[in-house]
């Protein structure tokens, strides 16, 4: 209740539209995001690297075997209702003048040009081999964590049994409870955040971010969104023989959190201490699958990706067609598993991806005024499915 209250509250200081009232929301949310940013790192390093040395490099591959499965089906599934709704919304295409009006102004910018030129696959595979160990944490490059955590902790679980290899362990679980008491101190002053966050928001859509020259494009990625945060994923729980609203409302601080930060990995502290304390998941399982699923499970991202990439390319002239379709929701689905957990990641992979193509990039700086909705929206989802996941490899590894 204190919750919704602080959405309440939050709603309507926004819509008062005080300059001073904003720009005080703006901060405190700011500082919010970035204090959850970092106890994000450690937690998921701290998590991957405990869960192997504890619990034995054999039982961990049962974890992620059931972990990656459930990833896949889920950001398929996600991808195909996002094609589905394309096709039968029928978005059409936006002027050409418009089209060269943003040609003029998006594309000429600063930030989508450095974007641009920098990304490649290429450089994106190599920034995850780490060449510096204090690096992958100065960047916040979370593949890079998961590839030294995965590293240290199967080392740790090789180790013969000694005194050395105890206190080693001993330390990071201590480390790592250290961490969740400040986790849970952060979180009993986040009601105050969530004011901050709900007003920002506010003063976001009343000030005409929404804009109404894409509307069919925007219904096609929110549908895609609800339809899979509560129809499909509900029936993988069901199917699970899991209550989906018994899930969802033990979850519902963490789904809340995303939906404001705009940033799984900033949000996983609050997904694991809900995912153990609310939802009674073990601890092992948890600090397992929650960190792996905040860097490869994003249904929200792969849905954002294939629309995105859809609306582009068919404003480029090109015919969609269903072999068009379906090679995009396998890009999309790949490109989302390797997406970070950050704001605005989905958007610059898909620049990243259009750009490779050459198709007309700067229909994304028509979309950037409100991609800051969509990203919200979609953040919820992504946390929304990997809490799903990881009750339903709770779930089949219990039976075992």
């Amino acid at each position: 209740m204190i919750w919704i209250g602080a959405l309440v509250v939050g709603a309507v200081l926004g819509v008062l539209g005080l300059g001073w009232l904003n720009a005080t929301a703006d901060f405190i949310a700011a500082i919010y995001t970035r204090l959850f940013q970092l106890l994000a790192v450690p937690t998921i390093v701290l998590a991957v690297i405990t869960t192997f040395a504890t619990f034995g490099s054999k039982g961990s591959g049962r974890i992620f075997g059931h972990t990656l499965v459930y990833t896949l089906l889920t950001t398929f599934t996600a991808a195909v209702v996002g094609a589905i709704l394309y096709v039968v919304v029928a978005p059409g295409n936006l002027p050409i003048e418009t089209i060269h009006e943003t040609e003029e102004s998006a594309v000429a910018n600063s930030t989508l040009n450095t974007l641009h030129a920098s990304s490649s696959y290429y450089d994106h595979i190599l920034s995850v081999i780490p060449n510096n160990i204090i690096k992958p944490f100065l960047e916040g490059n979370v593949l890079s964590l998961l590839l030294l955590a995965f590293a240290i902790g199967i080392g740790l679980s090789k180790l013969p049994e000694s005194e050395n290899k105890s206190v080693v362990v001993k330390g990071l679980l201590g480390l790592q409870d250290l961490l969740f008491l400040l986790i849970r101190g952060l979180i009993w002053t986040l009601p105050l955040g969530i004011v901050a966050f709900s007003a920002q928001l506010s003063a976001q859509v009343s000030a005409g971010v929404v804009a109404d020259s894409i509307g069919k494009y925007v219904l096609v990625v929110l549908g895609g969104n609800v339809i899979q945060f509560f129809v499909i994923l509900p029936l993988f729980l069901l199917a699970r023989g899991l209550n989906p609203l018994h899930v969802l409302g033990r979850m519902m601080p963490a789904v809340l959190m995303a939906l404001f930060t705009k940033s799984s990995a900033a949000t996983l502290p609050v997904t694991m201490q809900s995912a153990e304390e609310r939802l009674g998941v073990r601890k092992d399982i948890a600090r397992f699958v929650l960190p792996i699923c905040t860097t490869i499970n994003m249904n929200g991202c792969a849905a954002f990706i294939l629309v995105t990439s859809l609306f582009v390319i068919q404003n480029g002239g090109e015919v969609l067609d269903l072999t068009t379709i379906l090679l995009w929701i396998l890009v999309s689905v790949i490109s989302a598993v390797g997406n970070a957990g950050v704001p605005m990641g989905c958007f610059f992979l898909t620049l990243s991806l259009m750009s490779g193509i050459g198709a007309p990039v700067a229909i994304l700086g028509i979309i950037l005024p409100i991609y800051t909705i969509i990203d919200m929206v979609e953040t919820a989802e992504n946390v929304w499915s990997d809490s799903c996941v990881c009750a339903m490899t709770n779930r089949d590894l219990a039976r075992h």
